[in-house]
């Protein structure tokens, strides 16, 4: 609803001319009406100004002319600002009948409609319309020719005894209990409305203008002020990054940093917020009310909404963490000099069990220091200063720590709650950075592991606590196994496995000692040990072979089909370092394996060297299927095996698209020659260079990748037609596609 107006052909200005402010002549000489009747109605005249009429000019009246013939001279609807608006008329709330008037049509709305939204409601406050319409005498005016008309504070009181806003929510709760009014009140009016007039929200236009222009300390000494006086206000704010008065978000903004932090707060301030028309999508163009249809030609900002989606959305869903004012605490951050940076808004609140802590640095330069006290805030008892401590309701128990997540990196933080309570809480955030921490809780530190962590992060976070604090306590094994799986043992590998220099019996004790240390470290924090002789005979035998099979002549009593298998494993092998590699790392993991299990050595041992690259994939899928050639007969059961493994499929490229699944051949192809080699080192190592028995197992297991690699071509990298070439293919005769690996 637009109280403060009406259009110039409303009925009211047909029937009842004497509820506008008006005169009875021309407030300026030049002014002249000719243009054409805009009433609609035959029997009343109603005539914009001429030079407003077409666009050259602007004028504070236009002429109405009622039946009788008489002419009044009615204003425009004006805030002061700019122009008048030339489509409506100004009613007088001098007026008691029109007062009452428009109660009863508000009252008939709240009948009809939850929630109102007043337009301009700044405009009917006491102080400002009489700024507007009857300034002081000779106090000049805001508005074009109505000094002449002003009135003193006692003819203006005797006129309006009471603010018209407190009249209407109190008939309203009356009247029509439910409803809920929000009004649009600019000029730094939000908080009269809501602490005097009892508006049950207010438009916040501070949050947009401040935070734009980086008025920091203004904006925080606002939010300060009002906690000072009572919380409960801040719930009532509506707060916003752009409205169809103003320009668009992403041109007051941005795209980047400042515009996520700005939104953060958005998110994350009790009260309401509210999001603009296009502001998700960083439409640019600023829309009016008369618009039809756009008049720019847009497309969404993908990138835009998709950042959207992960840092604010999930903030929104979680409003019940931020949008109460009663819990909600203001901290200053104070530098290492005791300055407090005003740059930075830091505040916490609460739902329940459940706390959560925002801080965004609103510049460029970036912040660092500690928050401790917060803003003063008001109770039925007094004001009082609140700490994080408290706020967060820490324990003061020295063997509790505090444990909270960063919602954007998703790392995790450790600090001792005693020391929050003592020295505050530190915080470190960039440019236009912006951190939400919630899931917070707290921990006994019954073993000292969270002490050690806490030390050894420093402020700094972790993807999971708890994985970090088991890494804590097999550090020494990942330690041990750096010590082994050194470059120098990497190369003296690669050149052995391409049959240039076998290792001496020397160096060969050197790294069983190394390995036996190792190994004496995990059995120590094992859950499950088994024998470290177990893993030495293990290593002996892997190692012994990996070095050896390349300098094998072989014999008269050997097969053509395991030549052939032996021949594919020397290609394989001598024409790619990084296979090479990549086998060298699975033979020193696998007697840690056979030691303590596959878990524990993944966890342990991957992580000691290759973390993060795509060979830890490989490593873990290759762990996961030392035994796949005792475990498999049949070339269904292994491609089942492949396509049901999250490892396997994130090597492979597995997609879906329009209903079929995909995946990529040439990968599969590698993960068939990788299975194929762990295979050959892990069944020739059970004898010395293997038996007749073991030379079986790995002809068998040849001939199943065979059958595997033909159902891969056929497949031409569809997974239904992969599984449907497995089950024909045992009973296919083999064929390779003539890769340099068979």
């Amino acid at each position: 609803m637009v109280p403060n107006h009406t259009g110039i052909d409303s009925p009211w200005v047909h029937d009842h001319p004497d509820w506008y402010v008006h005169l009875d002549h021309p407030p300026f000489p030049s002014y002249s009406f000719t243009g054409e009747n805009l009433s609609g109605r035959g029997d009343v005249g109603v005539h914009i100004e001429d030079h407003y009429f077409d666009r050259t000019d602007a004028a504070v009246v236009f002429k109405h002319v009622d039946p009788s013939g008489r002419e009044r001279f009615i204003y425009h609807g004006n805030d002061g600002t700019s122009m008048p608006w030339n489509d409506t008329a100004q009613l007088n709330y001098l007026n008691p009948e029109v007062r009452e008037t428009v109660i009863q049509t508000i009252l008939h709305v709240a009948r009809n409609f939850p929630v109102i939204r007043f337009d301009a409601a700044m405009t009917l406050a006491k102080r400002h319309f009489r700024r507007l319409w009857f300034p002081e005498p000779g106090g000049g005016g805001d508005i074009a020719s109505r000094a002449e008309h002003g009135l003193t504070i006692d003819e203006f009181e005797r006129a309006m005894p009471r603010e018209f806003w407190r009249e209407v929510v109190d008939r309203v709760a009356t009247e029509a209990p439910g409803t809920l009014l929000l009004a649009e009140a600019f000029w730094m009016m939000e908080g009269y409305f809501v602490r005097t007039l009892g508006m049950h929200r207010v438009y916040n236009s501070a949050f947009m203008n401040m935070l734009k222009r980086e008025q920091n300390a203004e904006y925080r000494e606002i939010i300060r002020t009002t906690l000072s006086f009572d919380p409960e206000i801040l719930k009532r704010f509506v707060n916003f990054m752009n409205n169809p008065d103003e320009e668009t978000a992403v041109t007051q903004f941005g795209t980047g940093d400042k515009y996520f932090g700005v939104c953060t707060l958005l998110a994350t301030m009790p009260g309401l917020p509210m999001f603009g028309h296009g502001q998700l999508e960083g439409l640019a163009e600023k829309y009016g009310m008369e618009f039809r249809r756009p008049y720019w030609d847009e497309s969404p900002d993908q990138a835009l909404v998709d950042r959207h989606e992960r840092e604010i959305f999930p903030l929104i869903r979680r409003r019940e963490l931020f949008a109460s004012a009663s819990r909600f605490r203001l901290y200053d951050l104070r530098t290492e000099n005791g300055d407090v940076n005003e740059n930075v808004f830091a505040y916490s609140n609460a739902h329940g069990e459940d706390r959560v802590l925002v801080v965004y640095n609103n510049s460029f330069e970036r912040a660092a220091g500690t928050i401790h006290r917060a803003a003063p805030v008001a109770t039925d008892s007094g004001a009082f200063e609140p700490s994080v401590h408290e706020a967060l309701g820490l324990s003061e128990d020295p063997s509790s720590y505090l444990v909270y997540q960063d919602q954007r990196s998703g790392l995790w933080f450790v600090h001792r709650s005693a020391s929050v309570k003592e020295e505050g809480l530190p915080v470190v955030v960039d440019g236009y950075g912006v951190s939400v921490f919630w899931n917070m809780h707290q921990r006994l530190d019954e073993s000292g592991g969270l002490a050690r962590l806490a030390d050894e992060l420093a402020g700094a976070g972790v993807p999971d606590v708890d994985r970090a604090l088991s890494g804590l306590v097999v550090e020494p094994v990942r330690r041990s196994f750096r010590a082994v799986a050194t470059e120098t043992l990497f190369a003296e590998l690669d050149e052995a496995m391409q049959g240039h220099r076998p290792l001496e019996e020397s160096r060969f004790a050197q790294i069983r000692g190394d390995y036996r240390a190792a190994l004496e470290e995990a059995a120590a924090v094992s859950s499950e040990p088994r024998s470290v002789g177990r893993g030495i005979t293990s290593l002996e035998r892997h190692l012994s072979t990996l070095v050896s099979l390349p300098h094998h002549t072989g014999g008269r009593n050997e097969s053509t089909a395991f030549k052939q298998a032996r021949g594919h494993y020397y290609t394989g092998i001598r024409g790619s370092a990084d296979r090479r590699r990549l086998l060298a790392e699975w033979l020193l993991l696998v007697p840690l394996t056979d030691l303590v299990g596959v878990d524990e050595a993944l966890s342990w041992g991957v992580e000691a060297w290759t973390e993060g690259s795509q060979r830890t994939t490989m490593l873990r899928a290759g762990l996961r299927r030392s035994d796949w050639a005792t475990s498999f007969t049949e070339p269904l059961e292994l491609i089942r095996d492949l396509l049901g493994s999250s490892d396997i499929l994130e090597i492979i490229g597995f997609h879906t698209h329009s209903g079929i699944e995909y995946y990529h051949l040439e990968s599969m192809d590698e993960v068939l020659w990788w299975l194929f080699a762990i295979a050959t080192i892990r069944l020739m190592s059970t004898s010395t260079l293997g038996g007749r028995t073991v030379r079986d197992k790995v002809e068998r297991a040849y001939r199943l990748i065979q059958q595997v690699e033909a159902a891969n071509v056929t497949a031409q990298g569809r997974a239904d037609r992969f599984m449907k070439s497995g089950r024909e293919s045992a009973t296919r005769p083999v064929r390779s596609r003539g890769s340099s690996k068979a």
